[in-house]
C-alpha cells in the first residue's frame, strides 16, 4: 500500500464513514468541557494553595526549632 493510497483511503473514510457531530451537540459538548475545566482548575488551585501554606508552616516550625 502506497502513501497515496493511504491518503485517499483516509479521505474517503473521513468524508463518507465518519459521523460528525451536529452544531448544537458540538456547542453543548464545548460548554460541558469548559465548565469541567474551570472546576478542575479551581480545585487544583485550592490544593496547590493548601500544600504551599502547609509546607511554609512546616518549614517555619523547623527553622524555629534550630534557631
Amino acid at each position: 500500500m502506497s502513501l497515496a493510497d493511504f491518503i485517499k483511503g483516509s479521505y474517503t473514510e473521513f468524508k463518507d464513514k465518519v459521523e460528525w457531530p451536529k452544531w448544537p451537540e458540538l456547542q453543548s459538548s464545548t460548554i460541558v468541557v469548559t465548565i469541567a475545566t474551570i472546576i478542575l482548575a479551581i480545585f487544583v488551585f485550592g490544593v496547590d494553595s493548601l500544600f504551599s501554606k502547609s509546607i511554609a508552616n512546616v518549614l517555619a516550625i523547623l527553622i524555629n526549632l534550630f534557631n
